[in-house]
């Protein structure tokens, strides 16, 4: 069904082992807001939506793996080089005494990933709108990641990411607006 490039969406450059910033990357890899949480939502969310919006879950969806692979290579690059002692004072003591450097779903505050980050109602109108807010609250994550970091190389592909998430939310609005037209919009009043 998809072709895999073996090559990251965007580049990734790290200008200095920082765990620090890992950890605060880590929101968006494990995160409810995060990257697997989105591309689980909208691959699961479009076997229940019109066909008409089908291919935009699945193509927005799939972009978002290419977003989980952009984080973790981030993550990685940030921690290789750390020792364990720059690993807990970054705050990731118990992440490093349960995966090593292995990257692990959870969030910054070290709390693990959950199905229950997936929201699926089954309605159009309203998982659409979900997806909306979804993408406006990865917007905004990243923009406080950018606001956390000083490293304008991380800083570069943080941007590339909260650009796509307006994208992706502007898609999303004009499904919205597509099946609201096409369905009469009586019935989403």
């Amino acid at each position: 069904m998809w072709i895999y490039e073996k090559k990251l969406q965007y580049p990734v450059k790290v200008g200095k082992c920082n765990p620090m910033l890992a950890k605060f990357l880590i929101e968006q890899y494990g995160g409810a807001d995060g990257e697997l949480a989105a591309a689980l939502r909208y691959l699961n969310q479009r076997y229940t939506l019109p066909d008409k919006v089908i291919g935009l879950l699945t193509d927005i969806g799939t972009e978002e793996f290419a977003h989980l692979e952009m984080i973790a290579t981030m993550v990685y690059k940030l921690t290789k080089d750390a020792t364990p002692d720059q690993m807990k004072q970054a705050g990731l003591g118990d992440h490093y005494a349960n995966h090593d450097k292995a990257l692990f779903y959870h969030n910054a505050a070290g709390v693990p990933w959950t199905a229950s980050y997936i929201a699926a109602k089954g309605d159009p109108i309203a998982d659409l709108y979900e997806d909306i807010a979804a993408e406006e609250k990865a917007r905004a994550t990243y923009q406080w990641l950018i606001d956390l970091s000083d490293d304008p190389d991380i800083n570069d592909s943080l941007r590339f990411l909260r650009e796509r998430e307006i994208v992706h939310s502007l898609r999303f609005k004009e499904a919205v607006e597509m099946l609201k037209e096409e369905q009469g919009k009586k019935q989403f009043y």
